[in-house]
């Protein structure tokens, strides 16, 4: 049964065609419910939506805690608006794994962009599952996209697991950090650093000025250790204030020009087609795994084999042998599957 306040997709695909925000808000709602009656309300306005999309460049911004992202996304958001840009904000924010509840700060963090006409923030809990990261973020950013918004900002919580969904929704990847860089490359994965298609050492003002400009070297020294992008473009090192709207400009222009020149030779179409597939894949497993753990009988017989792993009766891969093949019988109705 659909919940009393919901719209006909109609009336959300209509609203979010003309630019309003209260709708686009709503729909970006019902992409994020899990209710069966929305799941199908979104597949409908999403599938209406779809030809109207894909027109933006979209950014995923990440950072060491500290590093000032929610300054430097309002200060470059307001840069990109006096540019003539429409700029949407999807912020991940950290969800509680004991209430499932989520920080969603962002449009107190951001108050003057948040005001603005042209600037859209949404922030969403990010939830128990990478690949759930991945798919709802992914619609509400085809949503902005179909509202009109051609810059699409996507800022993770932090440095850690979930960068690598957001940069499989990305065309650009920016990496924030601080100054001090002989501290810092010690704390962060080197995976995270080769997804980076632009380090900017952020707070590079007052006495931050000299460390910030030694840190810059340190990291373009310790990229050159990575091998070639795909993408054929040379990743960029630079220093910027947010306080002092310093190199914030100089940012927007490698980003363009990175645009520009894997428009050229063929990577962005390329990038754009892989990440299809791979949002085809992660909504599979993300339907396999609410089917799994929605099962009523399943969840029964997996309170009974936890009980008996505790009492050392079952092993836990036996447990998990046991339940799959379950799980493959109510599915597929055989207990041989092939």
């Amino acid at each position: 049964m659909r919940p009393k306040k919901r719209l006909s997709a109609k009336e959300y695909i209509n609203g979010i065609l003309t630019g309003n925000r209260v709708i686009l808000s709503r729909a970006i709602t019902v992409i994020e419910s899990n209710l069966d009656s929305d799941k199908k309300l979104a597949r409908e306005i999403i599938h209406a939506l779809l030809p109207k999309t894909g027109n933006s460049i979209r950014i995923g911004i990440t950072g060491v805690p500290g590093v000032g992202k929610s300054t430097f996304i309002e200060v470059f958001g307001k840069h990109l608006i006096s540019k003539g840009h429409k700029v949407a904000i999807l912020s991940i924010d950290p969800s509680s794994q004991r209430s499932k509840g989520s920080i969603l700060g962002d449009k107190t963090r951001m108050e003057t962009l948040a005001n603005s006409e042209e600037a859209y923030i949404r922030p969403s809990a990010s939830g128990d599952t990478l690949g759930g990261v991945a798919n709802k973020t992914g619609e509400s950013m085809l949503l902005c996209e179909a509202s009109g918004y051609d810059v699409i900002l996507i800022e993770t919580v932090g440095v850690g697991q979930s960068e690598t969904a957001v940069h499989g929704l990305t065309d650009f990847f920016l990496l924030l950090m601080l100054s001090g860089a002989g501290d810092e490359l010690q704390g962060i994965k080197k995976g995270i650093m080769e997804m980076a298609d632009m380090i900017v050492i952020n707070k590079a003002d007052g006495d931050n000025i000299r460390k910030s400009e030694q840190a810059k070297i340190q990291y373009q020294n310790a990229l050159h250790i990575f091998p070639e992008s795909e993408s054929g473009w040379t990743p960029v090192v630079s220093t910027a204030s947010s306080t002092e709207n310093k190199g914030i400009s100089f940012i927007w222009e490698k980003i363009s020009a990175y645009k520009k020149l894997t428009l050229k030779n063929g990577y962005f179409k390329k990038n754009r087609n892989q990440q299809k597939i791979q949002w085809m894949y992660n909504n599979i497993n993300e339907e396999l795994k609410r089917l799994f753990y929605n099962s009523e009988p399943l969840k029964k017989h997996l309170l009974i084999l936890e009980k008996e792993i505790v009492e050392g009766k079952e092993s836990p891969v036996k447990g998990a042998e046991i339940i799959l093949e379950e799980f493959k019988r109510t599915m597929f109705g055989s207990k041989e599957y092939k």
